[in-house]
């Protein structure tokens, strides 16, 4: 298999991935408690629909998790680092926009 179709397998593969909060917190070393706060205040969006369910993370959503802990463990506050992720990530998006055209 070539590098171009690893790759794009890897892509697919991270499109469809779909975590519980337990899997997510034993990833990440980041407490089920804490990923629940984040998400309270609008970080990280899980991908539950129903009410009661289990909380599901899409990959997008784990890599913040893990910027935003990076940050934390450098001493940024959890604004400040939620903040800095999301100005990185739109940059990104940006930059994937114009090599799209």
């Amino acid at each position: 298999m070539s590098d171009i179709n690893r790759l794009y397998s890897d892509m697919e593969f991270l499109d469809k991935l779909m975590v519980g909060i337990g899997e997510v917190s034993l990833i990440t070393g980041i407490p089920t408690r804490q990923i629940r706060y984040w998400e309270e205040k609008g970080i990280i969006t899980s991908l539950t629909e129903e009410e009661g369910k289990n909380r599901r993370y899409d990959y997008p959503n784990i890599k913040k998790m893990l910027l935003i802990k990076e940050l934390l463990d450098e001493g940024y506050t959890l604004d400040a680092a939620a903040e800095k992720v999301k100005n990185r990530l739109e940059m990104i998006e940006e930059t994937l926009k114009k090599l799209r055209k």
